[in-house]
């Protein structure tokens, strides 16, 4: 069976695995307070550019986004999202369970515009009874977003430029940023990202690592006790060693970089074996993840032996469905995939 279901079915890559047996049974004090999670921060540093910023390891995505989006708003305050994104969508109610609203806003392609924001945020305070409401506290985007498109470098500014006209943080969940930062066309950096965004998170889980998110805070003013409110979000693990262990390997030597370049090559050949059988991308993805509109006959052969998912429910006569490569997707896998294509 090839699985291409998501890009953390399998456990880790093997650099990470090593390191994390080659110092299994040192003792080091807990909740990251460690050697090798001071080193990781210091490498992630370097990568984005900022001797400053704050580097905090949390376990998950949604535990990620959820203590960020808390601890930024103030009690009256929503989060601007897609709405396709992933905290308005598939986290199960995680910010509305905290006590904030996700305020939707259009998206295109699973991208927000700056003008939207703009505009949300400008009829909001022009209504006289505006404090009777959820104000917009600040902006989430994902990058890539869920529907495996990438902000250009130039949308990205223009987000930034409007959040901090109107005095609100931009928030970038990078569950799957090694993809992003590889993907056909990209043209932004970690650099970019780190320049941009008051907050943002490097995935680890959907990129190599067991488990494990990197937030990091650019602005420094936001999320002044970061250490106790990741505690009572339940998102601060014991034994911190072990996510600064697994990011220090994933940012020494380009590792990181390479695993996003990696299944981006594999995702594309896949893409362009549809492509040559006369399936269209219902999504033109430039990422790891790739989206195509397919009979359900065929749908139902291929599952045989290959896995991956529907993207919402099954047609009646077609469907859409999402395939996704990783950093534990082969060479061979493809190679099979192709030929039953």
């Amino acid at each position: 069976m090839i699985y291409l279901n998501s890009d953390y079915t399998a456990g880790a890559h093997h650099r990470v695995l090593e390191a994390l047996l080659r110092t299994n049974m040192e003792h080091t004090v807990g909740y990251g307070n460690d050697p090798y999670t001071a080193e990781a921060k210091e490498l992630i540093r370097k990568a984005i550019g900022l001797a400053d910023a704050e580097v905090m390891f949390l376990v998950g995505g949604t535990q990620t986004n959820a203590t960020a989006i808390d601890g930024i708003l103030a009690r009256h305050e929503g989060v601007l999202a897609a709405d396709s994104g992933h905290i308005a969508v598939h986290e199960s109610g995680a910010i509305e369970a905290s006590g904030h609203k996700v305020l939707t806003l259009p998206s295109y392609d699973g991208k927000v515009c700056a003008e939207d924001v703009d505009g949300f945020v400008a009829e909001f305070y022009k209504d006289e009874t505006y404090q009777h409401m959820v104000a917009p506290g600040m902006l989430y985007i994902s990058q890539p977003t869920e529907y495996g498109t990438i902000y250009t470098l130039s949308e990205l500014e223009a987000l930034s430029e409007v959040c901090h006209r109107h005095n609100i943080p931009l928030y970038i969940d990078g569950a799957r940023m090694a993809y992003g930062l590889k993907a056909e066309g990209a043209d932004f950096t970690l650099r970019d990202i780190a320049r941009l965004a008051d907050v943002f998170y490097i995935g680890g889980t959907k990129c190599g690592t067991l488990f494990g998110e990197a937030l990091v805070v650019t602005n420094r003013a936001l999320l002044k006790n970061l250490f106790p409110l990741v505690k009572q979000h339940g998102a601060l693990l014991a034994k911190g060693r072990l996510l600064g262990i697994q990011f220090g390997e994933l940012f020494r030597d380009g590792l990181y970089e390479d695993i996003g370049r990696e299944a981006v090559q594999l995702a594309i050949r896949l893409r362009e074996a549809f492509r040559s059988a006369g399936y269209t991308p219902a999504i033109e993805s430039p990422t790891n993840q790739q989206f195509f509109r397919l009979p359900n006959e065929f749908i139902d052969r291929l599952r045989e032996s290959v896995s991956f998912d529907y993207w919402g429910p099954r047609g009646e006569s077609e469907s859409v469905v999402r395939f996704v490569t990783s950093w534990a997707t082969t060479n061979k896998d493809i190679d099979e995939l192709v030929a039953q294509i």
